[in-house]
Formats: C-alpha cells, sequence, structure tokens
C-alpha cells in the first residue's frame, strides 16, 4: 500500500503510476451476488453448463461486477492519512477489452492522471484505472475515475 500524508502530497504525484494492486479471484458467488443485486442473471454469468458451450467455455464476470471493484483496489493500494473523506465522482470512459472467466485472478494498475483544487480545500483526482488478468493478453477493464478527497 502507498500511504501519502497530506492531498498536496498526492497532488505532487500526478502524471505517475501510483500503485499495482494484489491479485484476486473472482469467484462464482461473487457472480451470482452480483447477479441477484442487479437483478442480471443473464445465463453467460451463473448457469456453468450453458456457459460451457460458450465461446468463453465458462461463466463470465459482469462487466460491471469488474467496474465495482474499484473502490476496494483503491482501499487496498493507496491511503491519505490527513483526509475525513472521499467521494466517488463518477467516471469519464469505461471498457471493457477482455471478458473475465470465473476463477480468473485480477489486479489493478492505478496511475493518477491529474489533481485539481475543489471547493472546500478538497482535490478532485482523475484516475486511469487498467484492470488485468492473470495469463490474460488484454486487459479486463480500463477506467477513468474521478474521486473527490477533503482534509
Amino acid at each position: 500500500m502507498r500511504t501519502f500524508e497530506t492531498l498536496a502530497d498526492l497532488a505532487a504525484v500526478a502524471g505517475q503510476a501510483i500503485a499495482t494492486t494484489d491479485w484476486g479471484t473472482i469467484t462464482q458467488s461473487q457472480i451470482n451476488q452480483f447477479a441477484d443485486a442487479t437483478h442480471d442473471h443473464q445465463w453467460i454469468h451463473i448457469d456453468a453448463e450453458k456457459a460451457r458451450h460458450s465461446p468463453f467455455g465458462t461463466t463470465i464476470a459482469h462487466g460491471f461486477l469488474t467496474l465495482s471493484l474499484l473502490p476496494a483496489l483503491f482501499a487496498s493500494a493507496l491511503h491519505v492519512n490527513q483526509v475525513r473523506m472521499g467521494l466517488n465522482y463518477g467516471l469519464n470512459k469505461v471498457r471493457f477489452p477482455s471478458p473475465v472467466p470465473v476463477n480468473s485472478r485480477i489486479r489493478g494498475h492505478i496511475t493518477l492522471l491529474s489533481a485539481e483544487p475543489v471547493d472546500n480545500n478538497g482535490l478532485q483526482l482523475v484516475w486511469q484505472v487498467t484492470i488485468e488478468r492473470e495469463g490474460g493478453s488484454k486487459p479486463v477493464c480500463i477506467a477513468e475515475s474521478l474521486s473527490r478527497m477533503y482534509p
């Protein structure tokens, strides 16, 4: 985990790669729970028998499940000591270039693209997060994520 003392310390590394997360496994249980939470029960995600005959040979995670892991990736990769609150501010661009088959191991590469002052002494941060699958030739998700942090 990379730790910064202040928001100014974090802003000073804008334009740089910040962290690479540890590997984590995407399980069928996670996929099923996400399907239940979002009411997206498409067979490619939850029907192992039918998915066995798909081009992927198994079930795959929802793209939005992969995207929803961004907060956990950030929490495992960096910390700013003198921040009392952080907010998800949105997304500029998201792509899912490759699927995530069940039981794949994934990790994120996090780059701070920019840091701009906002009201209440906060910073608006633009991050590029590239999520890769172990053994995959292409990323499974590339997202430009916006957040705000306040001291």
